[in-house]
């Protein structure tokens, strides 16, 4: 990457620089995230970091990262780890590039599957597997949560979207898609990163050998989704998977062709599960160690639901919890950042001048504790969600779900499910977390709690 300055402004960035290898000293290759929130702390709203010749230009930053927003100066640029992920996902939604006629197409085709009308289809299935969620703790003590969070959330994408069950909650082992998708996640961000000539290609011969068996694997499941939708019949289910098939059938002008409806299958199993489960375990996380806040939750959850399963008017009504879950996405967004190219030359901020072409990376998390969120922002706190305090921050200050016509599609169902487990989660379950635990996270392109055990009981009336 190659980012143009004016002639007398250098970006700072970490001490001790070495040649060939770059910023690598006091940082992992597994923790770029966590090392890039403490390196933005330690040097300002933007800063560089220079890895094995590759120059990243990070910026957090609210005011920067509202000029970067500007849609008319900038656009979505695939960052090397999305990039690497072409490799699966193609042309899809997540990785196509901006001017690819397939993104626009499969965005015009599968926007009105993300409607709130839409969502009222989704809603009745979202609280079925919310209810198997807790038909499977019931047989348990102690809870891996975030392990079950994925189950849930693989089982709702893949009912609510291709009509397909991976029986997450009957097997005694999680759905082999899992591992597949998340080594080859790690993988593929790793590989994108690390780029020494010969040397990477020895280094990863193995894993390369791997992850070549678990793109194999993820192609036999979607071939197996669309192979079964098609031995039932297309045009009954009214699905994500329905509206594409049904396009293709009738020459729609946005049909997707065979290959592409497969991109776009596996972009929605990946990113709508792997998300969503880890912005539910991040919420668990501090819900579970603060009684208080899970009483007042609870209470909330009593109040505008009952003892009932929720009608989809009611979800939006329990204020507090949404509160929550937004402030869990503050701390820790899971999908934690995405790229901005420039359009035109142009700068940002206080003359940071970029040419066409160049890009920056928006750390989020960093953007997420920019000092418009007021003092000890790394401190868990809803109230920063009340009404008053959103209005006195900038827009720009929250952007779990990335920017402008590139922001996830599927947001909106993403909340609805989450708002869903969170509520039925207080209103049937007691939980008490380990005392001994401390947040630990993972990076696997998206963030996730890990060692995150909770024992489990129902709620004591």
């Amino acid at each position: 990457m190659v980012t143009t300055l004016a002639p007398d402004v250098s970006l700072p960035h970490p001490p001790r620089r070495l040649p060939v290898l770059g910023d690598v000293l006091g940082v992992h290759v597994a923790t770029p995230v966590q090392d890039s929130i403490r390196l933005a702390r330690e040097l300002g709203p933007i800063f560089e970091r220079v890895v094995l010749g590759n120059r990243f230009v990070v910026v957090s930053g609210v005011d920067l990262v509202a000029d970067l927003n500007d849609e008319t100066r900038f656009t979505k640029h695939l960052a090397p780890a999305v990039a690497g992920l072409r490799s699966i996902g193609g042309d899809g939604l997540f990785t196509a590039y901006s001017d690819e006629p397939n993104w626009r197409k499969a965005h015009d085709l599968l926007r009105p599957a993300f409607t709130q009308a839409a969502m009222r289809t989704y809603h009745d299935t979202m609280v079925r597997v919310a209810g198997e969620l807790l038909s499977h703790w019931r047989t348990r003590d102690r809870v891996d949560v975030s392990a079950d969070m994925t189950k849930l959330t693989l089982e709702t994408i893949g009912r609510t979207a291709f009509s397909y069950s991976f029986d997450s909650f009957t097997r005694t082992e999680r759905h082999p898609f899992v591992g597949a998708m998340v080594r080859t996640l790690t993988h593929n961000q790793r590989r994108a990163v690390i780029k020494v000539p010969v040397l990477s290609d020895l280094w990863f011969r193995d894993r390369d050998r791997r992850n070549e068996q678990d793109k194999a694997y993820l192609a036999r499941v979607i071939d197996d989704i669309v192979r079964t939708r098609r031995d039932h019949g297309v045009g009954a289910e009214n699905d994500l998977l329905d509206i594409m098939l049904t396009a293709a059938r009738d020459a729609d002008p946005n049909a997707l062709d065979e290959v592409n409806i497969r991109h776009q299958i596996l972009t929605f199993l990946i990113a709508g599960h792997e998300t969503t489960s880890g912005a539910l375990s991040f919420a668990l996380y501090y819900l579970s160690r603060d009684p208080e806040l899970w009483e007042r939750a609870r209470a909330e959850i009593d109040e505008v639901w009952g003892d009932e399963p929720p009608t989809f008017e009611r979800v939006a009504k329990a204020r507090l919890v949404r509160r929550i879950l937004d402030e869990a996405l503050r701390l820790w967004p899971t999908a934690p950042g995405y790229a901005r190219e420039a359009l035109t030359d142009t700068e940002i901020g206080n003359g940071y001048r970029m040419r066409t072409g160049d890009w920056a990376m928006v750390l989020i998390p960093g953007l997420h504790r920019d000092p418009v969120w007021g003092e000890n922002t790394d401190e868990f706190d809803p109230d920063r969600f009340l009404s008053a305090a959103v209005r006195s921050r900038p827009a720009q200050a929250y952007k779990p779900f990335g920017t402008g016509e590139r922001a996830c599609i599927g947001r909106q169902f993403a909340l609805h499910e989450a708002m869903i487990v969170l509520g039925t989660v207080l209103q049937n379950v007691d939980v008490r977390p380990d005392p001994d635990y401390r947040l630990r996270v993972e990076e696997r392109l998206t963030l996730m709690p890990t060692g995150f055990e909770v024992q489990v009981s129902p709620r004591a009336r």
